[in-house]
């Protein structure tokens, strides 16, 4: 069954959701590093804030992202420019060596499980558990993530649903997505123009 009969057949805020915006099938990013340093750009901002911020980052280095060598090399103080706290360019930058040291490469990052790619990414100092999903949404492409502690979803959560987002309403709601939760978040993302 495909991921908008599913999430249609067992919600019925979801099936109009699923009517009004068409999505793409989840593809796996051709570059994780990149998706690992907009998430981490991203980590509390609104998505027009961090989109602005991303896009000062990647002109540094050109129209391209930076390879993670080159990361490495920038001095914090030209990341600072682009609106990225010192805490962050620290994180861009251990997320960068794991690259270039080998703990982190595609091909792996692909075979891992979702458990070992929590485990991997939160030894990286900067990476928490929302990071990792969507690093796990955006760049592994997996299809039943679900990220609780974003505040995008609990306020699509609050307007489509009218219910306040405890935790124990968010568990049970999502549990009914699966095995699309990641969908599903595309979709109250999508609600709230925050995708």
């Amino acid at each position: 069954m495909s991921y908008h009969t599913h999430l249609s057949k067992v919600d019925k805020v979801m099936a109009r959701l699923v009517k009004r915006y068409p999505l793409k099938p989840i593809r796996p990013a051709m570059n994780p590093l990149e998706e690992l340093v907009g998430s981490i750009i991203s980590q509390q901002l609104s998505v027009k804030a961090a989109n602005t911020i991303a896009a000062r980052f990647i002109g540094l280095y050109g129209t391209r992202m930076p390879s993670a060598a080159r990361i490495v090399k920038t001095p914090v103080a030209r990341m600072r420019k682009c609106g990225i706290s010192n805490a962050k360019a620290r994180y861009l930058k251990n997320v960068a060596r794991a690259f270039l040291k080998g703990h982190l490469n595609r091909t792996h990052l692909m075979r891992m499980s979702d458990a070992e790619v929590h485990t991997r990414l939160l030894a990286i100092k900067g990476v928490g558990p929302w990071t990792v999903e969507m690093f796990l949404i955006f760049a592994l492409g997996r299809p039943d993530l679900f990220s609780p502690g974003d505040v995008g979803l609990q306020n699509a959560i609050r307007a489509r649903y009218g219910k306040e987002p405890t935790p124990a309403f968010m568990k049970k709601l999502s549990a009914r997505w699966a095995p699309y939760r990641s969908y599903a978040c595309r979709y109250l993302w999508k609600s709230q123009d925050n995708e």
